[in-house]
């Protein structure tokens, strides 16, 4: 294979799949969920350009740190799949990405902060469930962990009027 590559140069999902590490099955689910995109030969097979190698290598990484694959495409969402992306469409998406990082990471340590006391009713504590949530209240709000399923717009977590 030569060191140099046409950027317009296709490749097949088995190149795509021996280049990335990713399955075959798994780049067509990315492409069902608008992830990444191929074009199709004349005999309907699925040919890659080869700048969706980075898309794929991204979603790899983003999986192995348990990032929703919404997450993903959320991050993504204007890096464009027709043509080769720019470096100023790979910092934008940086910079969302980080933010949804640091969004998940709060959330991670809101979600640790909340375990020393009760695991949003399904309560650790029969004793602090009598206390924060009294008659089961929080039951008429709906199935479901409700003390940790985010902050208000205010700032307030889901269960403290309790």
């Amino acid at each position: 294979m030569n060191a140099l590559h046409e950027p317009d140069e296709l490749l097949t999902i088995g190149e795509m799949s021996r280049r990335t590490g990713v399955a075959q099955s798994a780049l067509r689910y990315y492409e069902d969920l608008d992830l990444i995109t191929s074009v199709r030969t004349t005999g309907n097979q699925r040919r890659y350009a080869r700048h969706m190698l980075r898309r794929v290598s991204l979603i790899s990484v983003a999986k192995r740190l348990g990032m929703p694959l919404s997450d993903v495409h959320d991050a993504f969402g204007d890096v464009p799949m027709d043509s080769t992306p720019s470096h100023a469409d790979w910092q934008r998406a940086s910079r969302r990405w980080k933010l949804q990082l640091e969004e998940r990471r709060r959330s991670i340590e809101r979600l640790e902060n909340e375990l020393t006391g009760c695991i949003g009713c399904g309560c650790l504590s029969l004793k602090a469930c009598a206390l924060l949530n009294p008659d089961d209240a929080l039951a008429s709000t709906g199935a479901g962990p409700r003390r940790l399923e985010g902050i208000h717009d205010n700032g307030d977590s889901a269960g403290d009027e309790l």
